[in-house]
């Protein structure tokens, strides 16, 4: 008997099952807190994420109610007044005017009362005011500009060089040995928590989507255009998300990592990045080209004679007015 599969094709059906456990698991990788068999959306760890997961298990437990009530109501009348037992149909029923009121009103009633919470929520959500620090987001192809205005530190975030020689290398990924592949960078977005932050989204040259599934919000960066969103992370750790807009050949590849730390820490980050940023100082700018000058092969350069010394002569006497 011929064997089903060759060495060949044994290797191919491997490979394949770890590419799509790899693919699997990324979305699980962009969840708030991910665990084994997540069904439900997760909280998220900000006030807007958590709004929204409200708002959704409040939607979600009115229409376990309805299901409850429809289905429940179907079965009792399937079993009921099923043929077996000897049920007639009422073949000159036509309508009710009580249950056509209460089918119209009851739903009204609810969503109203869906809405009204939701839309409070919503309002909150775009409510930038009384930020404490604003930090500017712009979309390249393909990687993130970050600024943290009126701080003078900005740098550029992009792909991870390990995630993106693995993936030009044609090797399969696997969780255990790569769990964040292609959603690592090189440098971390790095906020403080419990402060209000706010965000101000372009692009440069397409049109790009800022999202990471823990803050609980996406926005489009549309060049030429600025969106606003806002945050306040409550839990330390690091989220990941991804571009949600399709913006050309490299779109998978263009992670975003948010890494939040303390107040403190925050404050000790960023005084390193001003630090490391800083232009060096007037003096010894000066400094460094008068060497250089001095230092020149053309032998051009010539050092100007210090001014003499007149710190030890006497002052002169002021002179007498003249009307004395």
């Amino acid at each position: 008997m011929k064997a089903w599969f060759t060495k060949a094709a044994v290797k191919h059906f491997n490979a394949g099952a770890l590419a799509l456990s790899a693919l699997l698991a990324a979305p699980m990788a962009l969840a708030a807190d991910p665990k084994p068999w997540q069904l439900n959306m997760a909280p998220g760890v900000t006030h807007s994420s958590k709004m929204a997961w409200e708002a959704h298990m409040v939607a979600l437990w009115v229409c376990v109610v309805i299901g409850l009530i429809v289905f429940g109501a179907m079965a009792y009348a399937m079993f009921r007044f099923r043929k077996s037992r000897g049920a007639v149909p009422n073949v000159h029923f036509t309508h009710s005017t009580k249950l056509e009121i209460v089918w119209t009103l009851v739903p009204v009633v609810l969503l109203i009362g869906m809405a009204w919470p939701a839309t409070a929520k919503l309002i909150a959500m775009y409510d930038t005011r009384n930020a404490t620090m604003t930090v500017k987001v712009t979309g390249y192809q393909w990687m993130w500009k970050y600024e943290y205005l009126g701080e003078n530190v900005e740098f550029t975030s992009r792909l991870a060089r390990d995630s993106d020689a693995l993936r030009q290398s044609g090797k399969v990924p696997t969780v255990a040995a790569n769990p964040h592949y292609l959603l690592e960078v090189d440098n971390m977005l790095v906020l403080p928590t419990d402060t209000k932050i706010r965000f101000v989204i372009t692009a440069d040259d397409v049109i790009h989507a800022w999202w990471v599934p823990a803050l609980g919000w996406k926005q489009d960066a549309i060049p030429g255009i600025i969106n606003e969103a806002w945050t306040d992370i409550q839990e330390p750790g690091i989220y990941r998300g991804q571009c949600a807009e399709l913006c050309g050949k490299d779109h998978g590849f263009m992670p975003i990592v948010v890494k939040a730390v303390p107040k403190a820490e925050f404050q000790q980050w960023l005084a390193a990045q001003k630090a490391k940023g800083a232009p060096p100082s007037a003096d010894k700018s000066a400094a460094t080209a008068t060497d250089a000058l001095i230092a020149s092969p053309t032998g051009t350069g010539v050092r100007k004679p210090a001014a003499p010394d007149t710190s030890d002569e006497p002052t002169p006497e002021p002179a007498e007015p003249l009307n004395k």
